[in-house]
Order: structure tokens, then C-alpha cells, then sequence
């Protein structure tokens, strides 16, 4: 099999690509549903599926956050931008575990779980994209 070398047919490829990932992911989210309407939620959850669904998007969205900080048409300071984002999510964690805390039943260490998994997820993709533009700013 030959290498392609025509750009032209590199950027179709590309493109065939990106169609049958929109078509696999609306398969697999039909598949989803389907559990969730017969089994409901501990259904939908419990099958493979729903953990190659969550996996892909996660690995689409940190391959998506390179591609956005080179589009970036002004560079942003790292520095200013990790301090921001590390202020919302610490906001948005300490808001969320307090409200999670709140109900009959529930206790601190509910909220203190909630708040700290929402502080680490939105700490990582934040550290990762002030390496990227600290890397980009370097160059």
C-alpha cells in the first residue's frame, strides 16, 4: 500500500475520519439511550460502553485543547490565565460541595468529595493548558 502524499486526498482522509468518529459516537450514545430507556441509569452505567464513551470524550477534548491554543489569535499570559481558571474551579467546587452537603442525609464528607473531585478534574485540564502555552510562548 502506498504512502499518500497529495494534499488534497490527506485532508479528505481527515474528513472521512472525522464522519465515522461523529457516526461511531452517535452509535455508541444510540446504544446508551436504549440501556437507559430499558435498565435506566444503573443499567446505562454499568455497561463497557458508557466508560469508551466517557474515555473518548475526554481524550477528544484534551486533544481539541492544543489544537484551540494555537488558534488563539492573541497570546494569553499563562501565568494570569492558570491563576483564573484555578480561582473559577476552586469557586465552582467549594459552591458545589456545599450545595451537595446541604440535603436531609447527606454529610460534610459528601461535599468534601464532591468539591475535591470537581477541584482535581478541573485542575488537570487547566495545568495542562498553561503547559501548552507556556510551550508556545517559549518557541
Amino acid at each position: 500500500m502506498k504512502k499518500i502524499t497529495d494534499e488534497r486526498l490527506k485532508l479528505q482522509n481527515l474528513k472521512n475520519i472525522r464522519v465515522l468518529f461523529l457516526f461511531q459516537n452517535a452509535g455508541i450514545l444510540g446504544i446508551l439511550v436504549y440501556d437507559f430507556i430499558t435498565s435506566g441509569l444503573d443499567g446505562m452505567t454499568d455497561n463497557p460502553l458508557w466508560f469508551l464513551f466517557i474515555m473518548t470524550t475526554v481524550v477528544s477534548a484534551y486533544l481539541s485543547m492544543s489544537i484551540s491554543v494555537d488558534h488563539e489569535e492573541e497570546r494569553h499570559p499563562p501565568k494570569k490565565s492558570l491563576l483564573m481558571a484555578v480561582v473559577v474551579v476552586t469557586v465552582l467546587s467549594v459552591l458545589l460541595g456545599v450545595i451537595t452537603s446541604l440535603p436531609e442525609g447527606a454529610d460534610m464528607t459528601d461535599g468534601l468529595i464532591v468539591g475535591g473531585v470537581i477541584f482535581v478534574c478541573g485542575l488537570i485540564p487547566a495545568i495542562y493548558v498553561y503547559s501548552i502555552r507556556k510551550k508556545r510562548n517559549e518557541e
